[in-house]
C-alpha cells in the first residue's frame, strides 16, 4: 500500500505567509522561507504555496518567494495562484517549483491542463478544486459540491466530481480538493466530498481544509480515502508536529514515510 502523504501548505500574500477561516479574515503566520526550512527538518512530506491573491490580482505568483522556498528543502514544491498561462507555469517551474496548481485558469481554459501534462508530464498538473456542499431541501446531506473560483469568491457553474474526472481526463496527475466551508476551523475534513472525488477518479486525491486533530488525518485517510492531507495553520502555530502526527497515524495501521 502506497504512503499517505502529509503536506504543509503556506498561503502567501505580499511575501508572508498568511491564514484566515473560510478564505477570509487572513492574519500573518510567518515567514515562507523560515517555515519551510522548519518543515525540510520535521518530515513533511511535500510543500504547496499558494498565493492567495495573484488570480484577484491578475498577476504571476511571485518568483523571489517560489525561489527562496525552493532553496530550503528537499522535497517536492508545487506552486500554485496566479498560473494562468504556460509561461506563468514555465516561471514558476524555472523558479524551483516540480509542480503547478491550477485552479481557475483551468476552469477558464481547461485545454491548459493538456498543454502542461504534455510538456511537464501529468505528475506536474495538479488542479484545485474549492468547493462547498450545495443543498436541497434536507438542509443535512448536500446533493452535490459546488465549485467555486478565484479564490473562493465566485461559483463557477460546476459540479466538483464531474470537474474533477473531467480534469483527470485531460491530464492532471492529482487532484487538490479544498473544503471551503471547513477551511480554517479545524472542525475536521470534509470527509464526504473527499471520498466522492476519489471514488470519481484514478489519480492521487489531495485533502485539504478543517484539520484540527491527528484524528482529522485519520479520517480523512480512511473514510475520506485521500491519498494525501494538506494543512496550514496546525503546523504554522506548532499546534501539532508533523513527527507526532506520522507516529500516531503509523501506530494505527495508516502507513506513512516516518
Amino acid at each position: 500500500m502506497l504512503s499517505k502523504r502529509i503536506i504543509a501548505c503556506l498561503d502567501v500574500r505580499d511575501g508572508k505567509v498568511v491564514k484566515g477561516v473560510n478564505f477570509a479574515d487572513l492574519r500573518d503566520a510567518g515567514d515562507p522561507a523560515a517555515l519551510a526550512r522548519r518543515y525540510n527538518v520535521e518530515g513533511i512530506d511535500e510543500v504547496v504555496i499558494l498565493d492567495v491573491t495573484a488570480t484577484i490580482e491578475s498577476r504571476q505568483a511571485r518568483a523571489q518567494t517560489i525561489a527562496s522556498v525552493a532553496k530550503e528543502i528537499f522535497l517536492p514544491l508545487t506552486v500554485g495562484g496566479g498560473i494562468r498561462t504556460e509561461e506563468d507555469a514555465a516561471a514558476a517551474i524555472e523558479a524551483g517549483a516540480d509542480k503547478v496548481s491550477l485552479n481557475t485558469a483551468a476552469l477558464n481554459d481547461p485545454n491548459l491542463i493538456t498543454t502542461l501534462a504534455k510538456r511537464y508530464g501529468s505528475q506536474a498538473v495538479i488542479v484545485a478544486i474549492d468547493a462547498r456542499g450545495a443543498f436541497g431541501f434536507s438542509r443535512i446531506v448536500p446533493t452535490r459540491y459546488e465549485v467555486f473560483a478565484r479564490s473562493g469568491t465566485t461559483a463557477a457553474g460546476r459540479d466538483a466530481v464531474e470537474w474533477a474526472r473531467e480534469a483527470t481526463d485531460r491530464g492532471a496527475g492529482e487532484i487538490l480538493v479544498t473544503s471551503i466551508d471547513r477551511d480554517g476551523t479545524k472542525a475536521g475534513f470534509d470527509c464526504e466530498m473527499t471520498a466522492a472525488v476519489s471514488e470519481a477518479v484514478n489519480i492521487p486525491v489531495i485533502a485539504s481544509g478543517g484539520a484540527g486533530t491527528f484524528e482529522h488525518f485519520a479520517d480523512v485517510f480512511t473514510s475520506g480515502r485521500a491519498d494525501a492531507a494538506l494543512a496550514a495553520s496546525v503546523f504554522h502555530f506548532n499546534e501539532h508536529s508533523v513527527a507526532a502526527l506520522k507516529k500516531y497515524l503509523a501506530a494505527i495501521g495508516i502507513p506513512v514515510r516516518l
